[in-house]
């Protein structure tokens, strides 16, 4: 049983993350951009903030306001 519910959810994750990535497959250089920087910047505001749900969030906003601006 166990081992199938493995195989499933391995299953499950690579669809989701495959139709995720086609779905960004239309944004603009600078929309790819304000999206990677909001990632990012979740990711250092997580690490740095040891996981505050603030820090994770002000880091994306920081993170995608750059990435926002980079494009210009």
């Amino acid at each position: 049983m166990m081992k199938i519910s493995k195989k499933m959810t391995a299953s499950v994750l690579a669809v989701a993350l495959a139709m995720s990535l086609s779905a960004c497959g239309h944004w603009s250089k600078r929309d790819r951009n304000t999206a990677l920087g909001a990632g990012a910047g979740a990711a250092g505001g997580a690490i740095l903030t040891d996981g505050s749900t603030l820090g994770t969030l002000g880091g994306a906003a920081v993170g995608g306001i750059i990435g926002h601006q980079v494009g210009k």
